[in-house]
């Protein structure tokens, strides 16, 4: 709808029609002498004022109801042409350089602050309830529906889930780790993967450098890749996966996989946004925010999952890693940007056991190798829900191409 068509419908309602009445009734007729108007007023009489006096209230209260009305409009169609714009096109240099010298730490630890005081008692039903509807959370899942237990908003962020409302898929090797939105999937052929379509990020800058390999000779983006294999003698091909959740989606993530984590690096970076819009318009976004990555093995390779912290993420919380410390001021970050610890090999986690919380929404990313069988049951943008299949291996493509290896092999030796 545009301003000419709003201007139709304004000109054709009653309140216009109340407006205009109210214009002429207090100045009388219009003389037009010598191609000039000129408003001759009528005698002043106690009618005359009660009449200005009434035109004035239904005029004053007729443009406070809606000026603002319409200035609203045309800020939201400005705000509509601007977002189309953006969505064209991705960031400048200039524009990245911007983005990232708002105080957007600041005021993500503030709001982490914020989130973790307490609410009077009173007061929660109506601040969870507007929460609730305003970003559209389905109360009835919880596993505590009494708004009023919930001390803090950070408690209700991170709220559980009744026994059994998720269940893991035990067919696929793959699940969802969370609730959320699949932003982009797919096998990683260079070494550069898409956070969106069409936008991509460096694989070395977002996990680092690869010290867990012998393999490190990686001058060129392939090379790296290629040294983050485990079996590089199988038929194996490397995947990625980014799943945004939203503030109103469960804020518990889960192990997608049975798999070892014997590593944890981490990117004290930025708090930029990391809504859609966002990862459409900001080239590596993901290497800029700051990132917890977890990396070990499964069955089939290499395994990692990276938690990305955004804007008014209080927190992230994994909870067999104690001294994981995020969003912190930048006096106390190190000084080099990253920060690694060893975890051995006592963790071993299960398909759906819980790793984690958000303080409020943000992305998983995980990358693992698997067979070049394996297959996404996943369409872009679709929305997922802890457990749920999201990959399978074609076994009997799987099965093929391990004779094929294996015949091969014999081959080469004989």
């Amino acid at each position: 709808m545009n301003l000419k068509t709003i201007g139709l419908i304004f000109t054709k309602s009653r309140s216009f029609a109340q407006l205009s009445k109210t214009f002429q009734r207090p100045y009388g007729r219009v003389q037009i002498k010598e191609n000039k108007a000129s408003f001759v007023r009528p005698l002043s009489s106690n009618a005359d004022n009660a009449t200005l006096k009434k035109g004035w209230l239904e005029w004053k209260v007729i443009m406070t109801k809606f000026v603002p009305v319409g200035l609203c409009l045309i800020a939201v169609m400005q705000w509509r042409f601007y977002r189309k714009q953006i969505s064209d096109r991705t960031a400048s240099h200039w524009e990245v350089k911007f983005y990232c010298a708002l105080p957007l730490r600041a005021v993500s630890r503030w709001w982490g602050w914020l989130a973790d005081k307490h609410i009077p008692e009173s007061l929660r039903p109506l601040v969870y309830n507007l929460y609730i509807k305003t970003f559209g959370v389905d109360l009835s899942e919880a596993a505590n529906q009494d708004l009023g237990s919930y001390r803090s908003l950070a408690d209700f962020f991170s709220r559980p889930l009744k026994e059994g409302v998720r269940e893991i898929n035990q067919e696929c090797p793959l699940v969802s780790p969370c609730d959320g939105t699949v932003l982009h999937f797919g096998p990683i052929e260079t070494g550069h993967v898409e956070q969106v379509k069409g936008v991509t990020y460096s694989l070395e800058n977002f996990l680092g450098e690869n010290t867990w390999n012998n393999n490190r000779n990686h001058n060129e983006d392939c090379d790296y890749r290629k040294s983050l294999f485990h079996k590089p003698h199988l038929p194996n091909n490397l995947y990625h996966c980014v799943i945004y959740l939203a503030p109103g989606d469960y804020h518990r993530f889960h192990s997608p996989v049975d798999w070892q984590p014997n590593h944890r690096r981490h990117f004290c970076g930025q708090l930029l946004s990391v809504n859609p819009s966002i990862a459409r318009w900001l080239p590596g976004l993901f290497c800029i925010n700051e990132r917890a990555v977890y990396l070990g093995h499964w069955e089939h390779g290499f395994f990692s999952m990276a938690a990305v912290g955004a804007t008014n993420v209080g927190s992230v919380r994994v909870y067999f890693d104690k001294t994981l410390q995020t969003n912190r001021p930048k006096y106390r970050q190190p000084f080099i940007n990253k920060d690694d610890k060893c975890l051995g090999t006592s963790i071993n986690l299960n398909k759906g056991d819980l790793v984690g919380e958000f303080r409020m929404g943000s992305t998983i990313v995980l990358v693992f190798e698997a067979p070049d069988s394996f297959e996404f049951k996943l369409t872009p943008f679709q929305r997922v829900r802890v457990g749920e299949g999201i990959g399978c291996i074609n076994k009997t493509k799987y099965v093929d191409r391990l004779s094929k290896t294996h015949t091969n092999t014999i081959t080469i030796a004989t």
